[in-house]
C-alpha cells in the first residue's frame, strides 16, 4: 500500500464519490442530521433564545469636558455592566464600532452643559446591533443612567424646581435596525449547522466504517489515499453546504435576516469553515476508529466549544480573560465573528481578510493531519 503512487484519477475519484453518495442515501440518519435537524434548530432557537450580558465594551467621547458632562457618563466607571474606553473624537469611536472592539459609543456634545441649563441637552448613543442582546441591554441601562444623572446635574444648576428629564438620549442601533436577538442568533445557528454536518457526521460515519472494516476494503483497491480522502470529503461537503443554504433561506423568509455583506464572501467563508469542520472530523475518526469514542471526542472539541465558547450563546466580553483566550483557539469563534459581521454590518475587509486567512490555515492543518494520520494507520 505504501509503495503505490498517490496520484489522482478522475474516473476512480468519481466512482468513490458516487459510492459515498449512495451510502449517504441509504443512511437516513445522515440526511436527518445534515438537513432536517439544522432547519429545526434555526426555527426553535431563532424564536426562543435571549440572554443577559456584562462587561460591555463601550467607547465614550467627551466633547464637553465640564464636570457636569463627566458626571453624566460616570456610571460606566467601575460598573459591572460596562468596560469603558475614553476616546478623543467620534471618528475613532465609530472605527472601534466597525472593528467590533466596542459594542456601544456614547457621545456627549460640546454644547451639553449650555443646553442642560435650558433643558435641551442631548446625548448620542450608537449601538452595535451585530450583538443584539448586548445592544438591547446596553440601551436600556444607558438610557436610565444618563437621564438620571442629567436630571441630577440640572437640579444642581437651577435648583429643585427643575424636573427630571433635562437631557434627551438619541439612540441609533448600527447593523441591526430591528434591534432583535433573532438576527444575533441565526448566524450562530448557521455556524452550528456546519459544525454538526462537518465534524459529527464525518467523524462518526467514518469511525463506523473503520469498525466494520469497509475502509480496509477500499484500501486494497487501486484507489490512492488522496482519492479516498477526497471521496470522503466531497459528499459531506455537499450535505453541509446544502444544510447551510436551506438555513440561509429560512433565515431570510422567517426572520427577514439582512445580508449587508457580499453573498459571494458569505458563501466563500462558509465553504472554508466546512472544509475546517470536515478536516477535524476526519482527524478524529482516524485517531479513534470507534463510533462511541468519536462521538465523545467530537462533543468535546467541536460541538461544546461552538455552543459555549464561540460567542453564540454568551457574549465573550462577559467571560473571564482565560475563557476569552481559550475561545480564540477554536475556529468556530473566528467564523462566527465573521459571519455575523457579514450579515449585519457589511463588508469590513480587514476583518474578512483576517478571519478567512485564519480559517484557511485551520483547514490546511486539519486536512493535512487527517491525511497523515490515515496514511500512518494504513501503512
Amino acid at each position: 500500500m505504501d509503495k503505490r503512487a498517490d496520484f489522482l484519477s478522475p474516473g476512480r475519484l468519481m466512482a468513490l464519490v458516487k459510492k459515498e453518495f449512495l451510502q449517504i442515501g441509504r443512511d437516513s440518519s445522515t440526511l436527518l442530521m445534515g438537513v432536517v435537524l439544522p432547519i429545526i434548530l434555526i426555527i426553535i432557537m431563532g424564536f426562543g433564545m435571549s440572554l443577559d450580558v456584562r462587561n460591555v465594551p463601550v467607547a465614550v467621547v467627551l466633547e464637553d469636558s465640564s464636570p457636569a458632562a463627566r458626571s453624566v457618563v460616570s456610571f460606566v466607571d467601575g460598573s459591572e455592566y460596562f468596560s469603558p474606553s475614553y476616546v478623543t473624537n467620534m471618528k475613532e469611536a465609530e472605527e472601534m464600532l466597525m472593528s467590533h472592539e466596542v459594542h456601544a459609543a456614547i457621545l456627549v456634545p460640546g454644547d451639553f452643559t449650555a443646553r442642560l441649563a435650558a433643558g435641551e441637552a442631548k446625548v448620542q448613543v450608537l449601538l452595535n446591533g451585530v450583538e443584539a442582546i448586548t445592544a438591547m441591554s446596553a440601551q436600556k441601562y444607558i438610557e436610565a443612567a444618563v437621564l438620571s444623572r442629567a436630571a441630577e446635574e440640572g437640579m444642581k444648576q437651577q435648583g429643585d424646581a427643575v424636573q427630571a428629564g433635562q437631557a434627551v438620549l438619541v439612540s441609533r442601533v448600527w447593523f441591526n435596525d430591528a434591534n432583535t436577538s433573532t438576527w444575533f442568533f441565526v448566524p450562530g445557528i448557521l455556524m452550528m449547522v456546519m459544525t454538526l454536518c462537518g465534524v459529527f457526521l464525518t467523524a462518526v460515519v467514518m469511525a463506523r466504517e473503520w469498525e466494520r472494516g469497509t475502509l480496509e476494503s477500499i484500501f486494497v483497491t487501486p484507489a490512492s489515499l488522496l482519492e479516498i480522502v477526497l471521496a470522503k470529503i466531497i459528499p459531506y461537503f455537499c450535505v453541509a453546504f446544502t444544510g447551510f443554504c436551506l438555513c440561509l433561506v429560512v433565515g431570510q423568509v422567517l426572520y427577514d435576516l439582512p445580508m449587508r455583506g457580499s453573498l459571494a464572501v458569505i458563501l466563500f467563508a462558509s465553504m472554508l469553515y466546512i472544509i475546517v469542520a470536515l478536516g477535524l472530523g476526519l482527524t478524529i475518526s482516524a485517531v479513534t476508529k470507534n463510533q462511541f469514542l468519536a462521538c465523545q471526542v467530537s462533543m468535546l472539541v467541536s460541538f461544546l466549544p461552538s455552543m459555549m465558547l464561540s460567542g453564540f450563546l454568551f457574549d465573550l466580553h462577559s467571560e473571564p480573560l482565560a475563557i476569552q483566550v481559550i475561545s480564540r483557539i477554536f475556529p468556530t469563534t473566528h467564523y462566527l465573528q465573521l459571519i455575523k459581521s457579514l450579515f449585519l454590518a457589511g463588508n469590513y475587509w480587514p476583518l474578512i481578510v483576517e478571519k478567512c486567512v485564519l480559517l484557511a490555515g485551520y483547514g490546511i492543518l486539519f486536512i493535512g493531519l487527517a491525511f497523515r494520520l490515515t496514511k500512518r494507520r494504513v501503512g
